[in-house]
């Protein structure tokens, strides 16, 4: 079905119409700086299509809550844990409900960890609810940087990640990624890369111009007209907007952003007491604290007699009020319930957000002490368990600079990483495709190989033949190797199962 969403007026006069079931496969970029009507623009797209599509808003600044008054947006206040966020994003593709991530008053690293988190749980939604989502992103800048900035670098690592399965993967789960940013540069490339369609507005630096100027395929020389734009006047270019670029005016709103720019005012006749007003404390305040003169020194022979006095004799330690948590008896109980999913030979091939739920509800039927895993922690704990790797029981400076190593691996990576390493620190057979394919939750030995290339490419390892068509994997960190091995192997945790 064919719909046309009215964004305003061309510059010849005709009506600038974007095909939204072309954007959904094709993705939109905004950029402008600030007051150059990028949230009006959004709103106008959101307002639109609001009857058709089911949407969702990451809003950092908590301006586009209004659009529940008008639209029947449901307001998801982001200060809850990161599990809970995932979970309410999975209700929201199963019910297919519009929602905005109202993520105002969050600290920067804090918003990043919530935005990745919700965006995680619509990425892993299962498949029967792989409904068409518009998924709008305001101040992008924020959630993809370009580079590393004040923030810890896993909040960094987790947003970046969530923001580029939007926009690289989510097409095929129904997830149309909208990212606004103030400007490119400050903007991850691989993000911004993915887009199709484009709106410019108006921006100052040469940097922002000369790149918005390639992704419209346009002269640098003609790069400066992005300096003359007015406000709420784009340049738009995409198979859903134009195929050439094309001068846009974006047209009215039904709703307002609770913030607005701000207006002058006339200033009010000063008053005849304006000393007493700034410097008299109203009532409400709180009185300045007076602070003590220092009390006097204490004579050195006075000293002396302290320090010579017996040590009185330490206090009976109070008993706690909750009962101390034994970690090896949480450790162990979170040990049993991964062994308990991965006994089931489908659980390899279940996603990570199923897995995740079946997790929670095991660890409250085994009491297990503690709060549980966040999503990430169980995910690499996953990735090991299904890898038939113990973090815990090889020793030595090898496999501890194993360890360090996956952690700047991907989390769906780390598992097959360690069991190679554990092959090699153990001077164990190479393990052949099928086994690394199952680790990986795939049926696909080329998946298998493929990963093999990618750790070889990061220079982790280094693969080779020996003369006998076997394969050996050196690992350069570690100073050791494994085993030669058969590639072609059948899996033997699959061949026992069978039997």
């Amino acid at each position: 079905m064919k719909v046309n969403i009215d964004m305003g007026l061309a510059s010849p006069g005709k009506p600038a119409d974007l095909d939204l079931e072309e954007l959904l496969a094709t993705r939109l970029l905004v950029q402008g700086n600030s007051g150059s009507g990028k949230s009006h623009l959004l709103r106008r797209l959101l307002e639109q299509s609001a009857p058709w599509v089911q949407q969702c808003i990451v809003d950092p600044e908590g301006d586009f809550v209004t659009l529940a008054d008008k639209f029947g947006h449901q307001v998801v206040d982001a200060a809850r844990t990161e599990s809970e966020l995932t979970r309410i994003a999975g209700r929201v593709r199963q019910h297919r409900v519009s929602v905005v991530l109202n993520l105002e008053g969050l600290d920067v690293e804090q918003q990043m960890r919530a935005a990745a988190a919700f965006l995680g749980g619509m990425f892993d939604a299962e498949r029967d609810h792989w409904y068409p989502v518009l998924v709008v992103v305001d101040e992008a800048q924020l959630f993809a940087p370009a580079a590393a900035g004040e923030v810890s670098d896993e909040a960094r690592k987790l947003s970046l990640g969530a923001m580029t399965n939007l926009m690289c993967r989510g097409r095929k789960r129904g997830l149309a990624g909208v990212i606004a940013t103030q400007r490119l540069a400050k903007l991850a490339k691989n993000v911004a890369a993915e887009a199709s369609n484009f709106l410019m507005g108006r921006t100052f630096l040469d940097i922002d111009m000369a790149r918005a100027a390639d992704l419209l395929g346009m002269d640098r020389r003609q790069a400066e007209m992005f300096r003359d734009l007015a406000r709420g006047h784009f340049v738009a270019l995409g198979p859903a907007l134009s195929r050439r670029p094309l001068p846009i005016t974006i047209g009215s709103v039904e709703t307002s952003a609770r913030s607005t720019s701000p207006k002058l005012t006339p200033l009010p006749d000063a008053p005849e007491d304006a000393r007493d007003l700034i410097f008299t404390p109203g009532p409400e305040e709180v009185r300045p604290v007076v602070r003590k003169p220092p009390p006097p020194p204490v004579p050195t022979a006075d000293l002396l007699a302290q320090l010579a006095r017996p040590k009185p004799a330490p206090m009976p330690m109070e008993q706690p009020v909750f009962a101390i948590i034994d970690e090896a008896e949480r450790e162990a109980g979170i040990d049993t319930v991964l062994r308990e999913i991965l006994e089931d030979p489908d659980a390899a091939f279940r996603s990570d957000a199923v897995l995740y739920q079946d997790f929670l509800v095991r660890c409250r039927i085994r009491r297990v002490p503690g709060e549980p895993l966040p999503l990430s922690g169980f995910r690499r704990r996953l990735a090991v368990a299904r890898a038939g790797v113990d973090q815990r029981a090889p020793d030595g400076e090898a496999w501890a600079t194993a360890l360090s190593l996956s952690e700047a691996l991907p989390d769906d990576l780390q598992g097959v990483f360690l069991m190679v390493a554990r092959a090699a620190t153990n001077r164990d057979a190479c393990p052949s495709d099928a086994t690394l394919a199952r680790a990986y939750g795939s049926h696909s030995p080329r998946r298998a190989r493929r990963l093999l290339a990618y750790f070889e490419e990061r220079g982790l390892l280094v693969a080779r033949t020996d003369f006998h068509g076997k394969r050996v994997l050196a690992f350069p960190d570690l100073g050791c190797e494994t085993a030669p091995g058969d590639p072609d192997a059948p899996d033997e945790t699959q061949r026992d199962a069978a039997e």
